[in-house]
């Protein structure tokens, strides 16, 4: 049981990862006062470097060292790192440490933490915090990005509900309006409305690049390319280990979006604009719908 009081301070943070989630993550923190100290763990010196002269930080370490030291230890690497981190944790982790996450994926996570630390699989509470950017990097990091927007919280039953409302609260003090689900539910959810729209915003750019006048395409872009492929900017190496740690799911979406995509085609095929006015219609109210329930 963690011996931090969630009212008032959570002592010293480790944040492992220092892009653009983890920096903001420890500006946030910083800003409202609730931790004594942030520490960063990365790979990048720049980046590292960048999160420091930022205000991120107060300093780095390497993860056996964080380990030791820390209160909270919040893991912001690509999902498929996690389990080398929690490998690295293990021996060094203290009973008053707690851990929680921010990957976009929990249940190639969770997995690797019940089989990496055992009991004590009982301190990490997994987060996934529906905020990001186009951007990476420490350098595109703003105290305020979790303002306002919900970080899913799933707990493990292993979890006690004090460590459940201790890391809620952790994430509710950086902005965050936190919710609960279930693990399956989650990754079948995003895998609908947050990878999805990812691997469709790269498969945009990389048609239109591998195409032979892609220069001439790319040189009269208007609004509407540049809204949609905006994600296609995120990082390559996250948005991978995501689409193969969540296959099983994002495999089912893609092939509901390919008979949507199949049908469109046909519509257009044989000209019927009946067709295609019914099917836009339906998409472009529910579109509608969404902005008026914000």
């Amino acid at each position: 049981m963690t011996i931090i009081n969630p009212s008032s301070n959570y002592g010293t943070v480790t944040i492992v990862g220092v892009g653009l989630i983890g920096a903001s993550l420890g500006l946030a923190l910083k800003k409202a006062g609730v931790v004594t100290k942030v520490l960063g763990v990365g790979r990048s010196k720049e980046n590292l470097d960048q999160a420091l002269k930022m205000g991120a930080i107060d300093g780095v370490v390497d993860l056996v060292e964080a380990t030791k030291q820390s209160d909270v230890i919040v893991l912001c690497v690509p999902v498929a790192q996690m389990r080398a981190a929690f490998e690295v944790m293990e021996p060094h982790l203290e009973s008053r440490t707690m851990l929680t996450d921010a990957g976009s994926i929990k249940g190639d996570v969770i997995l690797a933490a019940k089989e990496v630390l055992g009991k004590k699989a009982c301190q990490f509470v997994p987060a996934h915090p529906i905020a990001g950017g186009a951007q990476h990097g420490a350098c595109a990091a703003k105290a305020d990005l979790f303002q306002g927007k919900q970080t899913i919280i799933c707990p493990l039953q292993e979890n006690s509900p004090e460590d459940t409302a201790l890391v809620a609260g952790f994430w509710e003090s950086a902005g965050s309006v936190v919710k609960k689900i279930g693990v399956v539910q989650h990754d079948a959810i995003y895998a609908a409305v947050s990878h999805l729209p990812h691997i469709l915003s790269y498969a945009l750019m990389a048609s239109v690049v591998n195409s032979e006048d892609a220069d001439q395409k790319l040189g009269h872009v208007g609004a509407g390319f540049k809204d949609f492929t905006r994600i296609a900017a995120s990082s390559p190496e996250m948005w991978r280990d995501i689409c193969l740690g969540n296959r099983t799911a994002i495999l089912k979406e893609l092939d509901q979006y390919l008979l949507i995509v199949n049908h469109m085609r046909k519509l257009i095929a044989e000209n019927d604009g009946a067709g295609l006015e019914k099917l836009f219609n339906k998409a472009s109210k529910a579109r509608q719908d969404l902005d008026a329930s914000e």
